[in-house]
């Protein structure tokens, strides 16, 4: 706790001068955004032109008297609305939690009295009173402190706790990071010692407080597949009501009955009408987020499950991301011999670094809550278990904490015979090695060792005893005579998955690039750790600061390490891949992160260890933390892309001869094939398999060895949109076929609508059969596991022959009896239309892969 001769003459405010304050500049809490209604929430829902078009359709079913299709489809518009109102509160929750985090309780001085108040309470001008264990409510500047550290990796990203001095000229607020800084900030946690602090900024002005306006100023972009899905709907229902109104001009025009006009208009735009877009896409995204979360993976933000499969760049925080966020001693110098802890053989620690340990543990708290220490008193736990190097029964008598002066601290401790004091220190090498008065030959051998631990990118300690006669203690650390023991070197340590993982991006065209606020030393090394490449290009934070944008965006293109980097930076690292044209996928697991997770077209959030501001923001959490769950995500993210472009094809591929159909016999005056009702049974097929059959595919196996898509890749792109016209001209081509040689025969208008409509959903099954792979032959694909796709193919060919046998369902469609041979023309028809597509993958996939 702070001593009473510390805070002599210190009173800090008034009780009415803070009230005052508090009621001036508001109070220390992130300021509530303002909440749009649910009204207008529902209006900007509706007015999108998908749920405009679903609930179009929904109500011509109702006024068509199909109430059960009109239900399913509003059931959609309101599943959608759901889904959006939730997502709505996402910016709310991140903001709250941001708001929570920032404001602890505070113990702080007022009119000379110690008082605890809430930490929104806390006004600027007030003096806070600081201990091992708290969370600082608000930006402040040390008076005085001792031995203070302070973890800031919720702002900067460093896993190392920072040392902290007093102030000792203006009282100035700086920058988070680095050590031997006086300011302290909100939502830091102090890990050792205790302090005086004068409270700068409060609330939004905090350094806090500026990653909320941050969070709160960012937009978040619709998706790729949002945008033209929008577009294409719009365009088609467009068309649909242009053709609609048409038909119904020329059919009443042309047969003097307008009431069979509307209702053959009515039946064209249901032809056309692609209400399985929107349906599709949903489904497709909710199912993909079910799946993705079986793998340990929440989806907070639906649209993102695919846009992850078209990533081209991963910006991976160091910290709690690609490491553990856990210190650790990795390796021990003494005796000029080195022992490597992470060795597997190295369980039983040699006699001769006993000392060493031994030491280190008593230059520590006995109860550590600094990591270094807590890393140090697990080893000695684990070490000199069961050995006299642990003594439990030694009284601590007095401390040396460090100073500006000399960057090591010493424990005085009496054993129980109470004889001599025995004194540990550990602090910088170079400063161990001043209180051991090292000659130029030990120090010149000394730096020898430290560069080789430093090389390996870790944290450095040196260790050294002394022993005392029992008496006065002396004032200074240099009166005691120490003896060198030996350093430690600790470590962050990386994932065990993480290497494998960042192979598996590499294999998929997945740019990764490093951002972390520790120094370039440490990033490189892990860098070289996991495989990350060029290792020995990095850009640093106070580099990135005299760049401009154009510069940044051209330097961007080859460096993947930024070290030393700050929160804004990171925001402005991720924009700027973004103006390149990249797909960005951000993980984090800090407060730090926030801003960038948001601003990325795809943020991915730690779940164990992350904070629930990083996690609000995100659109992805990793619920184990497990950086290897990202591949296996990226493969969920291009599968589905992969099954979206199958159906959306084929949703496309079908409408074209329902359309077609519902349209050539009003031109040449011939017998209506099609009612509503035919199509509504169409639909009862079309429905499950473009949004169940298509949505179960597995994925292909190069999927994950192809490079991301283009980001200005459409899935309705040309080559896609001329694929499926095809497939659906082609179908049209032989229905109309069969349609025109029924008529041609002299059948009666039964018996043609019976042939037409069988050999329709005979080449429906084609293609359904056809589009499961644009790269395999039906007959290649056979085997792989669709259980979905054989009860849709099973259900439609049951509810076909129940609609052309059973006599009254025949009555109710207006069909004639099919004998052998109708039924063998309508599915030789059927499957020919799609043969064409058929060898063309054969031929195609002969080509470049011939030995297959």
């Amino acid at each position: 706790m702070v001593d009473e001769h510390e805070l002599a003459g210190i009173e800090g405010l008034s009780d009415e001068e803070a009230a005052r304050r508090l009621k001036q500049e508001g109070p220390n809490s992130l300021p509530s955004g303002k909440k749009r209604t649910v009204l207008r929430i529902a209006f900007d829902i509706l007015k999108e032109p998908m749920f405009l078009l679903l609930v179009g359709a929904g109500i011509v079913y109702l006024v068509l008297g199909d109430l059960q299709e009109a239900l399913i489809l509003m059931s959609f518009v309101i599943m959608v609305m759901g889904i959006t109102f939730y997502q709505e509160q996402r910016t709310e929750r991140a903001l709250e939690a941001l708001r929570d985090l920032s404001s602890p309780r505070a113990l702080v001085i007022r009119g000379s009295r110690q008082v605890r108040i809430a930490g929104v309470e806390v006004v600027r001008g007030d003096i806070l009173i600081l201990a091992e264990g708290d969370r600082v409510p608000a930006d402040a500047v040390l008076l005085v402190c001792s031995n203070l550290t302070v973890d800031e990796s919720l702002l900067t990203g460093e896993s190392v706790p920072v040392r902290k001095l007093p102030c000792e000229g203006p009282l100035e607020l700086g920058k988070p990071g680095g050590d031997d800084q006086p300011s302290v900030f909100a939502g830091t946690l102090v890990v050792k010692g205790h302090g005086v602090a004068r409270v700068e900024a409060t609330g939004a002005a905090t350094e806090m407080g500026k990653i909320g306006t941050a969070l709160e100023a960012i937009e978040p972009e619709p998706t790729l597949l949002q945008r033209e899905t929008r577009r294409v709907v719009l365009g088609i229902a467009l068309l649909a009501l242009f053709l609609c109104v048409l038909v119904f001009v020329v059919y009443g025009a042309t047969h003097a009955d307008w009431l069979d006009g509307l209702l053959v208009g009515i039946t064209l735009a249901m032809a056309m009408l692609p209400e399985e877009f929107p349906v599709v896409l949903v489904i497709f995204l909710t199912l993909g987020a079910w799946r993705i979360s079986r793998n340990h993976v929440l989806t907070r933000d639906m649209p993102a499950v695919e846009t992850l499969g078209s990533a081209t760049v991963l910006c991976v925080d160091k910290t709690g991301t690609l490491t553990l966020n856990r210190m650790s001693v990795a390796k021990l110098m003494a005796c000029g011999v080195a022992c490597d802890l992470r060795d597997a053989d190295s369980r039983r620690l040699p006699e001769e670094f006993h000392e060493l340990v031994e030491f280190s543990v008593l230059a520590s708290q006995r109860d550590p809550f600094d990591p270094v220490e807590m890393a140090i008193a697990k080893l000695g736990d684990r070490a000199l278990y069961n050995t006299e190097h642990l003594h439990d029964d030694w009284l601590l008598e007095r401390e040396y904490p460090l100073s500006p002066e000399l960057l090591a601290l010493s424990h005085v401790w009496s054993s129980p015979d109470g004889r001599e004091y025995i004194i540990a220190a550990k602090g910088a090498p170079e400063a161990v090695a001043d209180l051991c008065h090292l000659d130029d030959a030990r120090k010149e051998e000394l730096w020898w060792y430290i560069d080789e631990l430093a090389s390996e990118g870790l944290r450095i300690l040196g260790v050294a005893r002394a022993s005392f006669t029992m008496g006065d203690l002396p004032t200074d650390q240099h009166d005691f005579v120490f003896e060198f023991l030996g350093l430690v070197g600790l470590e962050d340590p990386v994932r065990p998955a993480v290497k494998e993982s960042v192979r598996e991006c590499y294999g998929a065209g997945i740019r990764v690039i490093m951002i972390t606020g520790d120094y370039p030393g440490t990033a490189r090394h892990i860098a070289r750790e996991i495989g990350l490449e060029p290792e020995d290009e990095f850009i640093t934070g106070p580099e990135l600061d005299g760049m401009g944008d154009a510069e940044l965006r051209e330097r961007i293109g080859s460096v993947n390490i930024f070290a030393r980097v700050v929160p804004e930076q990171k925001l402005r690292i991720v924009k700027a891949l973004k103006a390149n044209g990249e797909v960005v996928a951000m993980t984090g697991d800090g407060v730090n992160d926030a801003p960038a997770l948001k601003a990325a077209n795809i943020g991915v959030a730690m779940g164990g260890r992350g904070t629930d501001v990083a996690r609000e923001s995100a659109s992805l959490v990793l619920l184990d933390d497990d950086f290897s769950s990202i591949e296996t995500a990226v493969k969920m993210g291009r599968r589905i892309y992969d099954n979206l472009k199958k159906a959306m094809s084929y949703v496309i591929a079908i409408h074209v001869p329902i359309a077609g159909m519902s349209i050539i016999p009003v031109l040449f005056k011939l017998p209506l094939v099609f009612s509503p009702m035919l199509i509504a049974f169409l639909e009862i097929i079309i429905d499950p398999a473009c949004s169940l059959v298509f949505e179960a595919e597995p994925a292909e196996g190069d999927i994950m060895q192809r490079p991301p898509r283009r980001p200005d890749q459409r899935i309705f792109n040309r080559r896609n949109v001329v694929i499926s016209l095809l497939q659906g001209l082609s179908v049209l081509f032989i229905v109309a076929a069969v349609f025109s040689f029924a008529h041609m025969k002299g059948m009666d208008e039964m018996e043609i609508r019976a042939l037409t409509f069988t050999t329709l959903v005979i080449a429906n099954l084609g293609l359904i059969l056809t589009n499961r792979s644009w790269e395999h032959t039906i007959w290649h694909v056979r085997r792989q596991p669709n259980p979905a796709l054989w009860w849709i193919v099973g259900g439609t060919l049951v509810l076909l022959t129940f609609v052309l046998y059973a006599p009254f369902m025949r009555e109710i469609f207006g069909f004639a009896f099919l004998g052998g041979v109708d039924i063998a023309i309508c599915l030789g028809a059927g499957l020919l239309s799609v043969m064409w597509f058929e060898a063309l993958k054969f031929f195609t996939h002969r080509k470049y892969h011939p030995h297959t």
